[in-house]
């Protein structure tokens, strides 16, 4: 699942007129880049989620072959926030072991690496995550020496044990369990269900990611982006679109 549907608020007045996903970076839309780690990673059915000009994705995207993957579409009306959207798209994620990613990213992951990892773990969800020095303002995820995650948000206020705090990079892997922690409407997947989980003790998982990542969703961020791409390879394992 790639989560398309949000504003793009500090991206406007660009967004007013053209959904975030879209916008071009190295001559494709965003978008292209995380629908491409999925492809390379060997998965081909992708359902994006779509709400502010919702439109102009599913008409620039279509069935989704010119970018090697089939499109789904699920259209929120309102918009339902990271976990409502997820929760929303049960029917479609429900059979085995899936990947949400936010459009708004350029990662050099190897996705293979990753959900084969999570499932060495036994996890019910990991969390790709990063170092980064700005990683306290966008909240942190600390793990313990097994990378287990422990705290979320500051939340529990006491750990047991030494904790490594790092920034969540936009991936997540899951399996068809986490369904049981949601329940319809609009919630944020980390501020709602991981705490959920993690009071219930599930088994909850960090992969430290160390390669190239940009988010971009600021001006400054999508100018960084651009300048990124135009040098070759930058986004190799995710086989640039």
């Amino acid at each position: 699942m790639v989560l398309a549907a949000g504003f793009g608020t500090r991206l406007r007045p660009l967004t007013d007129r053209v959904p975030k996903p879209l916008l071009a970076i190295g001559g494709h839309p965003m978008i292209a880049y995380p629908l491409a780690v999925l492809r390379a990673a060997g998965i081909r059915e992708v359902l994006v989620n779509l709400h502010h000009q919702g439109d102009q994705i599913r008409a620039a995207l279509g069935d989704g072959a010119a970018c090697g993957v089939s499109i789904t579409y699920s259209e929120e009306d309102p918009i339902l926030d990271t976990g409502g959207a997820i929760e929303k798209a049960e029917a479609f994620l429900r059979g085995e072991t899936f990947v949400v990613m936010n459009a708004d990213i350029l990662i050099d992951l190897r996705l293979r690496d990753v959900v084969a990892w999570h499932r060495r773990q036994g996890a019910l969800a990991t969390m790709v995550l990063r170092h980064d020095p700005l990683a306290a303002r966008f909240g942190l995820i600390e793990i313990d020496a097994e990378h287990r995650v422990r705290r979320i948000l500051g939340k529990p206020a006491v750990a047991s044990a030494p904790l490594t705090a790092l920034m969540f990079a936009g991936v997540h892997v899951f399996e068809p369990d986490v369904f049981s922690y949601m329940e319809p409407g609009r919630f944020g997947i980390i501020a709602a269900t991981y705490p959920r989980m993690l009071a219930a003790g599930c088994s909850l998982f960090g992969y430290v990611f160390e390669g190239y990542w940009r988010v971009v969703d600021t001006h400054a961020g999508l100018a960084e982006g651009r300048y990124d791409v135009s040098f070759p390879g930058i986004l190799a394992a995710a086989h640039h679109p």
